[in-house]
């Protein structure tokens, strides 16, 4: 769900966020150059430092990519390797809101590979080990980069998830809301329909019976006129109450019935009772209906009861003949009417033999209606209720959200685990090299100029340091070879450096001690060794 608050909240309270989050990622900046665990660098790199840092705050929001090239390129022009500590922070910072706020992956993924390949050139053309620096390097993408971004990634997604959980909730909770009103509707529709069937069936009834003593002998006029006034208001109201229901009733969802309470043998002679000519086939009762009180029942007995009242009101004086057949597949009704020998009540284009037919087939049955002879047969197969074990429902599918979850849970836990393995040993090898390039101020001291190289190959240190501090040594002496050692085992900070010059006749020229950054002073196993050179 997209608005428009971002934007507004871009306003005096956005650039106050974006302050702090400046002075947040500025302080490391500002903090390794005056704590000695960067090279020093002249006023104005730090400024353009801190400039850079404030342009790419405020493009993270709008330009999330943007503000990943400025803080990677910030890293690549403070170490070759990506990993320093002024700027490392304000990597992971803006690779975290890369993969927060950018829609799509493949130009974070296009922007994680070009910093990645232009860090590998810079090492490759400027620096005499690359096999160290290689290594952070790629912990760095995969620890300092791609990991903060799977990180945003999964926390995009999250949110995109629980509001698309919130809107189908509500979609959910609008649904169930219709499906009551449906609900309610379909039983009023149901009320509605038996009150058609059965009311309809009971004044057809008091119609004949009406209709039987309008005929009766030895009757009085008057009497005679209000049996027959009595007939006729049955059947209107018949009729009125035809068309109320048929505005209730859905014909495209007919509702089933419930149990009319008699079986099918006391339907007929309730109605032979009220003067209706009706019979069994061949004088043979009903067969049973099975499962009484079922479906199968319910409807046999509507349509049987329907039949029964069209006969009567639209074939008056009509004989009528009912047979049912019943069988292990199902049961059939059948009811046949002669031509009518009075006037009938006009068809009103009812939707009782509709409704009849749509609940029939709908159960799976076969329903016929129609003249027959000089009269009207109606006809209808219901199939018996099979009673069964129902099958086992199907394991409930696992939700799409814990999948998409889990998916990115593996990344991410992918992606901690190589960065953990490849800084480890990156680490690792930087304690190698750096351990192993320590020349004691106890070793450097006895050191005298002119010695040859060769008779003090066995006090030097196997490897040199891979990162001399050449800016803050002093200019070397014309024509020599300058190899750089570390004066102390100590990891992370600035050290104290020696510097052994050997002339083209490969003797010792020069011995020099290089402060370690930010140092106001030389430790005090190099001022030693200062002083016992000058010695």
């Amino acid at each position: 769900m997209s608005d428009h608050r971002p934007e507004a909240g871009s306003g005096r309270g956005g650039v106050g966020r974006g302050v702090v989050v400046w002075g947040v990622l500025a302080l490391p900046a500002l903090a390794a150059d005056r704590l000695g665990m960067n090279e020093p660098r002249p006023l104005w790199q730090q400024l353009a430092g801190l400039g850079v840092l404030a342009v790419a705050v405020a493009l993270a929001r709008r330009w999330p990519l943007a503000a990943f090239a400025l803080g990677a390129g910030l890293g690549l022009s403070a170490a070759p390797a990506l990993f320093s500590v002024s700027y490392g922070p304000a990597l992971a910072t803006f690779a975290l809101l890369l993969g927060l706020r950018a829609p799509r992956a493949h130009a974070a993924v296009a922007g994680l590979t070009g910093t990645g390949v232009l860090g590998a050139a810079r090492i490759a053309l400027t620096w005499a080990d690359p096999v160290p620096e290689a290594l952070v390097l790629t912990g760095t993408l995969l620890f300092g980069c791609v990991l903060p971004w799977l990180a945003g990634r999964y926390w995009r997604q999250s949110r995109a998830l629980a509001e698309a959980g919130w809107l189908r909730a509500a979609r959910l909770e609008d649904g169930q809301r219709h499906a009551e009103e449906r609900a309610r509707l379909r039983e009023r529709a149901r009320i509605a329909q038996d009150m058609h069937d059965s009311l309809g069936h009971e004044l057809s009834l008091l119609a004949l019976r009406a209709a039987a003593l309008q005929v009766a002998p030895g009757l009085a006029d008057g009497h005679r006129a209000a049996a027959a006034d009595l007939r006729a208001a049955a059947a209107d109201a018949t009729d009125h109450l035809h068309r109320i229901i048929g505005v209730l009733r859905e014909d495209d969802e007919p509702a089933p019935l419930a149990p009319a309470g008699e079986s099918l043998d006391e339907l007929v002679a309730r109605a032979a009772e009220s003067g209706l000519p009706v019979r069994w086939e061949d004088g043979h009762p009903a067969a049973p209906a099975p499962e009484p009180g079922g479906p199968a029942e319910r409807l046999l007995h509507r349509t049987l009861r329907e039949a029964l009242t069209n006969a009567a009101r639209h074939a008056p004086g009509a004989p009528v003949v009912v047979a049912v057949t019943g069988r292990a597949s199902g049961t059939t009704v059948t009811v046949t009417n002669g031509a009518a020998t009075g006037p009938g009540a006009p068809s009103a284009g009812g939707t009782g033999l509709l409704g009849l037919r749509a609940a029939v087939t709908s159960a799976g049955g076969g329903f016929e209606a129609g003249p027959h002879g000089k009269g009207f047969r109606v006809r209808a197969y219901v199939p018996a209720q099979r009673t069964g074990a129902r099958a086992p429902a199907p394991p409930a599918p696992t939700a799409p959200f814990t999948r998409a979850r889990r998916r990115v849970a593996l990344g991410l836990g992918a992606a901690a685990g190589a960065g953990l393995v490849l800084v480890g040993a990156a680490f690792g090898w930087y304690a190698y090299t750096e351990t192993h390039a320590v020349l004691a101020p106890s070793a450097y001291a006895p050191l005298r100029p002119g010695t040859p190289y060769g008779d003090l190959a066995a006090v030097l240190p196997d490897r040199e340091a891979h990162d001399p501090p050449t800016d803050r040594a002093p200019a070397p002496p014309a024509g020599t070879d300058c190899h750089y050692y570390r004066a102390s085992g100590e990891l992370l900070v600035s050290v104290d450096h020696f510097r052994l010059c050997f002339d083209g006749r490969n003797r010792l020229a020069a011995k020099d001690v290089v402060p370690g950054a930010g140092r106001t002073g030389e430790a005090p196993g190099t001022r030693a060794a200062r002083e016992e050179t000058a010695r």
